[in-house]
């Protein structure tokens, strides 16, 4: 378990080698020799930067603003 409490996740290889061979075409030898810090810095050249996590004051924001369910008007 980490110090966040959470449980450590596999590292995602079949997205990775999705990404490596399908859309980056990089042969084995290249997609293998990469590390996974030189891999996620190709992905982000070709995705962008991943934003920062919506802090829990903008998702209850944004949960007022679209509520799951529609407000229902009484009837007359």
């Amino acid at each position: 378990m980490l110090a966040s409490g959470k449980e450590p996740q596999p590292f995602p290889w079949r997205e990775a080698m999705a990404i490596g061979f399908g859309i980056l075409k990089l042969s084995s030898r290249e997609f293998w020799s990469l590390t996974p810090r030189e891999l996620a810095a190709a992905i982000e050249g070709l995705t962008g930067r991943a934003n920062a996590p919506m802090d829990r004051a903008a998702f209850e924001n944004l949960a007022r603003r679209f509520p799951d369910q529609a407000r229902l008007e009484p009837s007359p």
